[in-house]
């Protein structure tokens, strides 16, 4: 049965989606979810940039737009989340963001690694300079320390970095099996997450090989999107569910209150 969650989706606060909130709804009810969980990204603690974030007086309208969409549609399970930057020094302002209203889930992501936005188009052209291995260990590092501060429930997109196709020359592999032990210990569970298809990569997040991994340590996974448009709600989930069944799993999280509500099969 494909998953019936879709727990990561945008609004037009970011500054890069397209869409009202009841848009995503009416698309989850089209395609048979039974449940969805809004995740737009949290204002930025490092500093301020509309391209990629709401700002912190935005705040407040993402729960007027969620109290919106809640009301609108009360017969169907609308989960609030929040998608916040893990960043390293900025710890305790990222608490306080997601500690300042009762989201049933946070997401947490890298976007930056040393001030640069690996994953922006607009800064593509830097990876040019950069030693791709050094950029794939700095990233899963970043996991692994987002992973251990406690902060975050799900965490998305885990390997965002290969986004332009950019491949490491090493093996992975042991950095990899690190940064599953850690999401294990951690009580993390990973996104499975279409948009990579969406991207110039081609390829869901995480890779299958990525995946595998994560299934031998034992950490959990739930489903999403990752939409900034609302057609993409519940997109390639018979993808994203072949993935997960060849990857050895049979079932996945639902989140309430940030706590796992239950667990739904595959």
């Amino acid at each position: 049965m494909l998953p019936k969650v879709d727990y990561h989706m945008h609004t037009p606060l970011c500054g890069h989606a397209v869409g009202e909130p009841s848009e995503y709804v009416e698309q989850a009810l089209k395609v048979g979810l039974s449940e969805i969980g809004f995740s737009d990204h949290a204002p930025l603690v490092s500093h301020e940039d509309a391209r990629y974030t709401m700002n912190h007086r935005q705040l407040p309208l993402y729960h007027e737009m969620m109290d919106r969409v809640c009301k609108k549609y009360p017969k169907f399970t609308i989960k609030i989340g929040i998608e916040a930057d893990y960043i390293p020094g900025f710890e305790s302002q990222t608490k306080a963001i997601v500690d300042a209203y009762p989201y049933d889930f946070v997401i947490g992501s890298i976007h930056f690694i040393d001030a640069w936005a690996f994953d922006d188009p607009d800064e593509q052209i830097k990876w040019k300079d950069k030693n791709i291995d050094q950029v794939y260990r700095d990233y899963y590092k970043l996991l692994r320390m987002s992973a251990e501060s406690g902060l975050y429930d799900i965490l998305g997109h885990v390997d965002l970095v290969k986004k332009f196709g950019h491949r490491p020359e090493s093996d992975m592999r042991e950095e990899i099996q690190k940064t599953a032990q850690v999401f294990k210990k951690s009580g993390i569970t990973v996104e499975i997450n279409t948009s990579g298809l969406r991207k110039p990569v081609k390829e869901i997040y995480p890779a299958l090989s990525v995946l595998k991994i994560y299934r031998e340590a034992g950490v959990p996974i739930t489903f999403s999107s990752d939409s900034h448009d609302p057609k993409d709600v519940g997109r390639d989930y018979d993808k994203a569910y072949a993935l997960a069944k060849e990857a050895g799993y049979t079932e996945y999280n639902v989140f309430k209150k940030r706590k796992i509500e239950r667990v739904e099969k595959l």
